[in-house]
């Protein structure tokens, strides 16, 4: 990449490139956007965001434009942005309710953006809210029952939207809670068997959901499946590495790629992959680069594209 950075999106674009936006180095924060072409394996600059940001969200709307929202520039960001991949231009929309960080976004069926919780100031935000393209606006929904940031989120077949672990206030969440979009209310599900944060979340073919590691007083090898039918967890085998601020991405293959990540023995190159067939993980091989903070893109070919990380690093790699 032109710039090292961490802690920046990646998003994949419906012509196929993958716009890296924003993230933090040793300089400090960015607004600097480029975008990776799979059919010449090169970056190009495109425009800067208006504002510098890290510890943000980025999220691929219906109509093909990037929706950034939040993150922190030294005090937590309420502002968002859209990206329009026509013109490579970046214009301003509305502002979300609160200023939050470390929150998650997920795209609804219906088109709307749904953000949640996250760190305002040193608050930890239960809030959630609504972004609609139609209008450029936010609006509030329900409220999570806990307050909650380094948490996932990820939606389910049937619409709804899990929310996964987290921490506030010196607690580490096993909690977990479900959104949905047609009531605007959440609802409490089954606890995961372990506390976790900084941990991913891939729903595998069958539907179900499939968290990895993350951390709860120690770093954590051991994953666990949520069954939307009945909305309890089951443990599956261990990862052979314990690791936090990982990747994970779900394969054309329906498997599972974990690169990278923060363990007891410091970064990780190590890449595993998880088989939903057999309930196992295997190490497949290693990175050039020791890294977390980084971000994991899956290509229309079906490679993986896994970008920067902490450490100053402005390499990018292929899987």
């Amino acid at each position: 990449m032109r710039n090292a950075r961490w802690a920046h999106t990646a998003t994949v674009l419906t012509n196929g490139k993958v716009l890296v936006a924003g993230g933090t180095n040793d300089l400090g924060p960015l607004n600097s956007v480029e975008l990776y072409d799979p059919s010449t394996r090169t970056w190009t600059t495109t425009g800067n965001m208006n504002n510098k940001r890290y510890y943000h969200t980025a999220s691929i709307l219906s109509n093909g434009k990037v929706l950034v929202t939040g993150g922190t520039s030294g005090s937590s960001l309420a502002s968002a942005e859209l990206y329009d991949p026509s013109t490579g231009r970046w214009v301003i929309t509305g502002n979300m309710n609160n200023g939050r960080l470390e929150h998650t976004a997920i795209v609804l069926a219906n088109g709307k953006v749904l953000v949640t919780g996250g760190y305002s100031n040193g608050n930890f935000l239960s809030s959630s809210e609504l972004y609609d393209p139609s209008t450029g606006r936010w609006s509030t929904t329900g409220s999570m029952n806990n307050g909650r940031y380094y948490h996932s989120a990820c939606i389910l077949t049937n619409g709804k939207v899990l929310v996964t672990g987290g921490y506030i206030n010196g607690n580490f969440l096993s909690s977990s809670e479900l959104y949905d979009p047609s009531t605007g209310t959440w609802s409490t599900t089954g606890n995961m068997n372990n506390a976790r944060y900084y941990h991913t979340t891939s729903i595998l073919p069958n539907g179900r959901v499939l968290v990895i590691g993350g951390f709860s007083n120690n770093y954590l090898s051991s994953t666990e499946v949520y069954d939307s039918l009945t909305g309890i967890w089951t443990t599956t085998s261990n990862m052979n590495y314990a690791r936090m601020l990982h990747t994970a991405s779900t394969l054309i293959n329906g498997r599972i790629l974990v690169t990278g990540g923060f363990s007891s023995s410091g970064l990780l190159n190590i890449a595993e992959l998880y088989d939903p067939s057999t309930g196992t993980w295997i190490i497949t091989d290693y990175m050039n680069d020791k890294r977390y903070y980084h971000r994991a893109s899956v290509l229309p070919d079906g490679k993986v594209l896994v970008t920067g990380g902490r450490g100053n690093l402005n390499s990018a790699e292929l899987y």
